[in-house]
């Protein structure tokens, strides 16, 4: 049974909120890079990115991170734009639900060999199942799941919906 918990206009306020927190920690940089988990990472980093712009003058690049969630290896992890430069940047690291944590381990992977200034992590949706030490500096929701439920964010028609499942 698939039961709403957040609605569309709930969720834009959430990614408001979560922007207007980005934007106070990093008020002071001129460029921040977004960088997302390919799939729905890319959809609440995209929304991210149109608020951050309402709000600062900070100037966003986006790039995505390619990884298999269902692989169990860092093998082919790899950035949509080889050739971005990292050094001394800050990297918003996005992604809609974390989990265990091991999907955003491996999103880390391709910033490891480049000396950023700093790596902050958003996700929607926190179920605090951690299984890896990885934690949110942003987060939209936390919610309290059993391991057998699972969470949807499901983008539809240019709407967004959080589902219980």
């Amino acid at each position: 049974m698939k039961t709403e918990i957040v609605n569309h206009a709930q969720v834009q306020k959430i990614i408001r909120r979560m922007a207007y927190q980005i934007y106070e920690h990093n008020f002071e940089l001129k460029e921040l890079i977004i960088a997302s988990i390919n799939g729905q990472g890319n959809e609440v980093a995209k929304l991210l990115e149109e608020e951050l712009k309402t709000i600062s003058k900070i100037k966003i690049n986006s790039v995505t991170i390619l990884l298999d969630k269902k692989a169990h290896s860092t093998e082919g992890v790899q950035l949509s734009e080889p050739g971005i430069k990292l050094q001394d940047k800050t990297i918003l690291l996005v992604d809609d639900v974390l989990n265990t944590g091991r999907t955003l381990i491996y999103g880390m992977m391709p910033f490891l060999h480049s000396k950023v200034k700093s790596l902050q992590v958003a996700v929607l949706v926190d179920r605090n199942h951690k299984s890896f030490p990885v934690a949110a500096d942003y987060k939209g929701l936390s919610l309290q799941t059993t391991l057998q439920e699972h969470v949807s964010v499901i983008f539809k028609n240019h709407k967004i919906n959080i589902y219980l499942e």
